[in-house]
């Protein structure tokens, strides 16, 4: 069946992403077998009508193009945008946890622990009990005939390291009818090992003397390197073995802690998705193999006269306000430099994004594309499916939707409304992408959250208002959100697939059939 073809792909998109950083690498591995070609932002684009494209951000955000043959500038741009980050709990840049202050000990009670933060607002304590290990990406120092330069490579133990054990009822005694309270700062620490003096010795006596600064071990002076006074050796040791380098040639890192176990179909009728990380890896693998099945071929863009775009952006979960969120030029960035590439009289110039977000040299915008109306001019012709997933309604908590508005599980995209804003669809935006589901046959939900809760929000309203482009807000219904084990059901992968493939193909033609602003 289709529907469970689709979802092989996602669970296999999944068990490959365990961080953002590996979500963007998978991403790109499938644009190059695609036929996709890589640009940076930090060379000029040359672009032609009719080819596809892509680039990274930070590595966490990657946004892939592909040009209708047809397009000139001026011409729309058709966006599906979705995220590549999910609630998780980060190390620490000093993550070597030394109980109260630094006292030189390297253990607590007997055990080695790892200091995180919280990332998001993650359901914590759905992290306790879980096997757990680490993911994430690494800056590497390499030498070659007298010259030192630095890489960036992916990292993931594949084996449980650490788990979040938590007290037993016999010493918390009322824990069930008081609730499961965590602290995050002092109770949320992964347990890593016991001190086993001769194991932590022997690590030691084998890597040696490096650039050092004297810190205790049991007690003991022992001379170890820098990135050793901040993290336990046991850890280094393994991202050392893991990515074929010395302890002493990681300068630094940027890891998470990730659950082992693998994402999967399951149910009694293997109608569901369990896995952690489908908010919003779902959107964006779903988005991602749209974009591609719908310009595989040199006939998908040869009546097409705009770009069809997939843009995964990171730090959602935390406001988007960085230099690879949503909140970021990252997109008026790539709408600017694709316009200029086909404007005869700028020749390549892109408007900067200072420029877009309002600057003025003289009381005009700066930039060739917005002073003679081009990029204005596409931005107004072009629209964007913010896609992130919704909140199913709950067999055990019917009561937390509205009378309504319950979207169900199978039951299609779900289109999100909220009159403050939260997300940013209107009559316009929501009629255009149900347009597109009844001509295809596909089930569409919509959803509204009830007065007396608050409403969450997405990419939608950062870009519809940052960019000026029309969004509608859809996502697949899930239970389970921001848990460290979420799930969804199989046919709604199917038909967030088919919906977005469908958006891609025919949007240009269904946007000339309807009038506005006129």
């Amino acid at each position: 069946m289709q529907e469970n073809s689709v979802a092989s792909e996602l669970i296999n998109f999944l068990n490959a992403s365990p961080t953002a950083f590996h979500a963007v690498e998978e991403a790109k591995r499938r644009l190059r077998n695609a036929g996709y070609e890589q640009v940076t932002e930090r060379q000029d684009w040359d672009l032609e009508a009719g080819k596809r494209y892509f680039f990274t951000r930070n590595h966490s955000t990657i946004v892939a193009f592909a040009i209708g043959n047809k397009f000139e500038a001026g011409n729309g741009f058709y966006i599906v945008g979705a995220h590549t980050d999910s609630p998780c709990l980060k190390l620490k840049p000093v993550s070597k946890f030394f109980g109260n202050g630094w006292t030189g000990q390297v253990t607590k009670g007997g055990y080695l622990k790892v200091g995180v933060q919280t990332y998001g607002s993650g359901l914590w304590h759905t992290w306790f009990d879980r096997d757990l290990t680490v993911a994430g990406r690494v800056i590497v120092k390499e030498e070659k005939d007298g010259s030192v330069s630095y890489s960036h490579r992916l990292v993931r133990i594949e084996e449980p390291i650490l788990r979040v054990p938590t007290i037993a009822i016999h010493l918390d005694r009322n824990v069930n009818s008081d609730g499961f309270k965590v602290n995050t700062e002092t109770q949320l620490l992964p347990v890593l090992a016991t001190s086993i003096k001769t194991e932590l010795n022997k690590a030691v006596a084998e890597r040696g003397p490096a650039n050092s600064e004297e810190i205790q071990v049991d007690g003991k002076k022992s001379d170890v390197g820098m990135i050793n006074s901040k993290h336990h050796s046991l850890v280094l040791e393994m991202i050392a073995n893991q990515i074929g380098c010395k302890v002493d040639d990681i300068c630094d890192f940027e890891l998470q802690v990730c659950d082992t176990q693998s994402s999967v179909i399951a149910g009694a009728a293997k109608e569901f998705i369990f896995s952690g990380r489908l908010d919003n890896l779902c959107s964006s693998f779903c988005s991602l193999k749209a974009l591609i099945d719908a310009t595989s071929t040199e006939s998908d863009l040869k009546d097409e006269s705009g770009v069809r775009m997939v843009a995964l952006f990171d730090h959602e979960e935390v406001g988007s306000d960085s230099a690879q969120g949503a909140g970021s030029p990252v997109m008026l960035d790539a709408l600017s430099r694709i316009t200029s590439s086909f404007d005869s009289d700028s020749k390549g110039r892109a408007i900067t994004s200072a420029g877009l977000m309002g600057l003025t040299l003289g009381g005009t915008k700066t930039g060739d594309a917005w002073s003679e109306g081009l990029l204005p001019k596409a931005i107004q012709m072009s629209y964007l499916v913010s896609a992130d997933m919704a909140h199913a309604l709950h067999p055990n908590y019917m009561d937390k939707h509205e009378d309504n508005h319950q979207p169900k599980l199978h039951g299609g995209l779900v289109i999100k409304h909220n009159a403050n804003q939260r997300y940013a669809t209107n009559a316009v935006t929501s009629f255009l992408f149900r347009e597109i589901a009844t001509k295809h046959n596909l089930p569409t939900q919509d959803f509204v959250v009830r007065n007396d809760m608050v409403c969450g929000s997405t990419i939608g309203p950062i870009l519809a208002s940052g960019v000026g482009i029309r969004t509608v807000d859809v996502g697949a219904p899930q239970l389970s959100m921001h848990s460290i084990r979420e799930m969804c059901a199989v046919d709604d992968v199917k038909h967030s697939y088919e919906h977005f493939k469908a958006f891609f193909q025919e949007f240009s033609d269904l946007d000339a059939k309807i009038t506005v602003d006129m």
